[in-house]
């Protein structure tokens, strides 16, 4: 709201669309990634021992959508994240540190930031999550905008989500009122 009342240049952010070559370059690397997304949710949908290996990793299954009202709230949660977290780390972080530490040293903080925002997925995530961060910062500084990463970033979340769905959704959970507990 700050910003708004301030009336500050949303460009600053990033918030300005990719033109020319970095235009036809982001919607190419987008429609690769989101085909390579495209194959590996149907071959998860496909594959029964594909979604067993899914249900194998369970370092965050209790967070991944069971259900399909969880996967309804999965997608807006995804579009969600995607917009506010590379406003906020690659826009806002990056926009106020860069005239301390250079551009690529706030760019860098950020990437640390972001894998301490999710700890909460263990040290192997949060280390995971740092690497996918390198990958949005640097969709931004090589595209000069926030959007690519924006839509990468739900792109991401949003597959990782479906594949987890179409994995759980025939398993119950130790949530589910159905299943009895022991006496």
């Amino acid at each position: 709201m700050q910003w708004i009342v301030q009336e500050r240049n949303w460009i600053e952010l990033g918030f300005l669309l990719p033109a020319g070559w970095r235009l036809w370059t982001a919607c190419v690397v987008l429609l690769l990634i989101a085909t390579y997304y495209t194959l590996a949710i149907a071959t998860v949908a496909r594959n029964a021992e594909t979604r067993a290996g899914i249900r194998a990793n369970t370092s965050m299954m209790l967070l991944m959508p069971h259900t399909s009202s969880d996967m309804w709230r999965w997608t807006g949660v995804s579009i969600t994240a995607g917009f506010c977290e590379e406003v906020l780390y690659r826009g806002f972080v990056i926009w106020v540190f860069a005239p301390v530490l250079t551009w690529w040293g706030a760019a860098a903080l950020s990437v640390v930031l972001f894998a301490a925002g999710h700890a909460y997925q263990g040290w192997k995530g949060a280390v995971n999550t740092g690497i996918v961060a390198v990958i949005y910062t640097l969709l931004v500084a090589l595209f000069d905008s926030l959007w690519p990463a924006i839509v990468l970033h739900a792109m991401v979340d949003l597959a990782s989500g479906l594949m987890a769905w179409l994995a759980l959704r025939d398993q119950p959970t130790s949530q589910d009122p159905l299943i009895s507990k022991p006496t």
